[in-house]
């Protein structure tokens, strides 16, 4: 297997050593997969400690769901099975070139064509002699649920905005709950943001129209608005998904989730960018590339920007004698 990071996220990216995973497309896998022992097992032994952390993320790569794609993924985190990973994205579009799964040439554009458990994805990679210079990757349709949901929360009443970008987000002012976006309110963020998951996540907002399986809020986004500038807004956001799990990048689908927002509010002008920064000051741009109609509801169509690296590769292995077993975690 092979390590990214995307903006400081981490991206474990796994082909060989997986059991079997059957299914007709890669939803289907991925609702084998969280019903699988077997399968589980080894998340369990890539996320868990000794041999991954609290925070770490990574992906099953799995067949496509037809001929045009390149390939399918399963995303995987410490609690289970996500539906959708921008910056997992973003890290296999710069694998699937750097390995020549998919033949790109040494300048220019190279699309990578990825199906993910919310939809069909494609990853643009441009590179300039020979190196990678940037990955955008175009989402599924991303639209919004409310931009004004009460939650009564430990700090008090805040008001939420829940859109979808492959997964549900709900997207909280930081200072609306006393904190910013920085490392030095870390503990109390993840606190908050675990909080308005848990207390939305069985509403109505939080079910998608057609498909149960994309069901429930994902994460929490807690963000800071930095301002309008010329070029469109500038927010610094951390999302706090899975159970308290912490995006360590400015968060691919949850990009695309505050852009729904944004353009709803009037915020985007046509060829502005959302410049996107992470609690450790690494930055997506984001945009919206058109307008169209999905279950009946209007909804956005963006794109999101950043890079990835590799970081490592590694073989683990289990001892069957060890008692620690596929690990733990701490959180």
């Amino acid at each position: 297997m092979v390590d990214y990071h995307t903006a400081g996220e981490p991206f474990r990216i796994v082909v060989d050593g997986l059991p079997d995973i059957p299914g007709a497309t890669v939803p289907d896998r991925r609702t084998f997969a969280m019903g699988s022992a077997e399968v589980d097992a080894v998340r369990q032994l890539l996320v868990n400690e000794p041999r991954g952390h609290a925070d770490m993320y990574g992906g099953f790569v799995v067949p496509g769901n037809d001929s045009d794609a390149d390939f399918g993924v399963l995303f995987w985190h410490k609690d289970g099975y996500s539906t959708a990973c921008g910056h997992g994205t973003i890290a296999l579009g710069v694998w699937a070139v750097e390995t020549g799964r998919v033949t790109a040439s040494a300048d220019g554009d190279t699309s990578v064509v990825i199906d993910v458990p919310s939809g069909r994805v494609v990853a643009r990679v441009t590179f300039s002699g020979g190196v990678v210079q940037r990955v955008a990757f175009r989402n599924v349709p991303s639209y919004v649920v409310t931009r004004s949901a009460v939650v009564e929360t430990s700090r008090g009443s805040v008001e939420a905005g829940i859109s979808f970008g492959g997964a549900y987000y709900a997207s909280v002012a930081a200072s609306s709950v006393g904190l910013e976006v920085t490392p030095k309110h870390y503990a109390d963020l993840i606190a908050i943001g675990r909080e308005i998951k848990w207390t939305l996540n069985d509403t109505p907002w939080a079910r998608h129209p057609t498909d149960s399986r994309l069901d429930g809020i994902y994460g929490t986004i807690l963000y800071d608005d930095l301002g309008q500038t010329p070029d469109g807004p500038h927010q610094r956001n951390v999302a706090i998904f899975a159970d308290g799990e912490v995006d360590r990048s400015p968060c691919g689908s949850g990009t695309s989730a505050r852009l729904a927002l944004l353009d709803a509010e009037g915020r985007l002008s046509p060829g502005q960018f959302l410049h996107h920064d992470s609690i450790v000051n690494t930055t997506f741009l984001g945009r919206v590339v058109s307008e169209v109609i999905v279950d009946d509801q209007p909804a956005v169509i963006t794109e999101v920007e950043g890079n990835s690296y590799r970081t490592g590769t590694a073989t683990f292995t289990l001892d069957p004698h060890d008692p620690l077993g596929t690990g733990f975690t701490l959180r």
